[in-house]
């Protein structure tokens, strides 16, 4: 005999202005009570972001165990590499590319077209590179011997790189390393810290100065100073360059005034190089030259700039007229000597930063990197490797699907 379930009889109480009864199980009060709930809940966290998914990151040693590797993305997911091989004072550079986040790449091309015209020596005065208006790929670099600002291009076939030739004209004494960028109008820009030709020697009459090419570097116009601004610069440190999607022009570069005062300043052009305005970005006072590197990306809300100041490493957002950068955030943890630091952003806005640990003139040290979210936090994502060759660094790419590929 089946058993029977008592069941709570539906409430008659009149439930509606004109006396009529409507009857209601008991279970549609929990129902709405529940509901209530759920919508209280939804209101509370609306404003408290869930946490971000942390990517994966992906480790891999360059081509033949090059040094110095530097990296530029395209938007179909391409992966552009160059890379030093040979003695460091007297090398030579590599091109590859890569389709598949850098699990392959292509036969190597030698960039340099005067064998042995690139240097490892000192970290910073190796290649620069950039991708153009339809692909073309670009690189400059310092002279092996310091006499020149290297600058070649890919032919039009994209099989090989044309003749070298250096920008300096009315400048000299270049020591720190350059920077480079280019932008889809045909626009190609060079940068690099130096003195005119005949001066003094001495920091304090360094300055940046920048050769724009309009036509996807088939010419360039002879070099113009960036600033007026006396602020020196840092005679062995080298700068960043970066373009924005807008036309935009960034430089970093670190000053030296009066000895001592090493501060990273930040220079924007809106109007295609003919002018910068610069901004102080980052103070520091000390009497040596930290023989330190700088770093752009671009990501989906602008461009991140990324330098070091005092043995630590940081990043920070550029504002839209690119006078200053904020909020800056630095790794969490004790900082141990971190230079050179290389970041990439994905399409969410994540953000993988790169550099290095314990490097010294001639001493090999250690890679380290960190995984932040869109907020600037920094996500659980990390790691490093004990085995960072002297001379070198790292490189930072991010994929399609948000993964990120660091090379060294």
């Amino acid at each position: 005999m089946a058993g029977r379930v008592a069941v709570s009889p539906v409430p008659r109480r009149s439930n509606r202005p004109n006396g009529a009864v409507i009857a209601t199980h008991p279970m549609a009060h929990l129902t709405r009570t529940v509901a209530s709930l759920v919508l209280v809940w939804l209101v509370a966290t609306a404003d408290h972001a869930l946490p971000a998914h942390s990517p994966a990151v992906t480790l891999r040693r360059i081509p033949d165990r090059g040094l110095q590797p530097e990296v530029a993305v395209t938007a179909d997911g391409t992966i552009h590499l160059v890379y030093f091989l040979g003695e460091p004072r007297r090398g030579d550079l590599f091109y590859v590319r890569s389709h598949d986040g850098g699990e392959t790449f292509s036969r190597p091309v030698r960039v340099n077209t005067t064998p042995g015209s690139a240097i490892a020596t000192g970290t910073i005065r190796g290649a620069q590179i950039a991708v153009g208006s339809g692909g073309r790929v670009h690189v400059a670099w310092n002279q092996a011997d310091g006499a020149g600002m290297l600058y070649a291009r890919a032919n039009d076939a994209g099989t090989a790189f044309e003749q070298q030739r250096s920008l300096l004209r009315r400048t000299g004494g270049v020591d720190g390393g350059g920077g480079l960028a280019a932008d889809q109008a045909g626009n190609v820009y060079v940068a690099w810290h130096a003195s005119v030709k005949g001066a003094a020697p001495g920091e304090a009459a360094r300055q940046v100065w920048v050769a724009r090419s309009p036509d996807e570097g088939r010419t360039f116009a002879v070099e113009r100073p960036a600033w007026d601004e006396p602020t020196g610069a840092c005679a062995c440190c080298g700068m960043g360059l970066a373009t924005d999607r807008r036309g935009n022009v960034y430089a970093l570069y670190r000053g030296a005034r009066e000895m001592v005062h090493r501060d990273v300043y930040l220079l924007a052009s809106a109007d295609g190089g003919g002018s910068y305005r610069g901004t102080l970005l980052s103070p520091w006072e000390t009497s040596s030259c930290p023989m330190s590197s700088m770093a752009f990306a671009q990501g989906p809300s602008g461009v991140i700039a990324a330098w070091e100041t005092a043995a630590d490493v940081r990043f920070a957002p550029l504002t839209t007229d690119g006078t200053s950068a904020s909020p800056v955030t630095r790794p969490p943890g004790e900082a141990r000597n971190r230079k050179h630091p290389r970041l990439a952003v994905n399409g969410a806005g994540q953000l993988l930063l790169v550099w290095t640990e314990g490097t010294a003139w001639a001493r090999a040290g250690s890679l380290a990197w960190r995984v932040f979210g869109l907020d600037g936090l920094a996500l659980p994502e990390s790691g490093g490797r004990a085995d960072l060759p002297v001379w070198s660094f790292g490189a930072a790419a991010a994929q399609a699907d948000g993964a990120f590929t660091v090379f060294y």
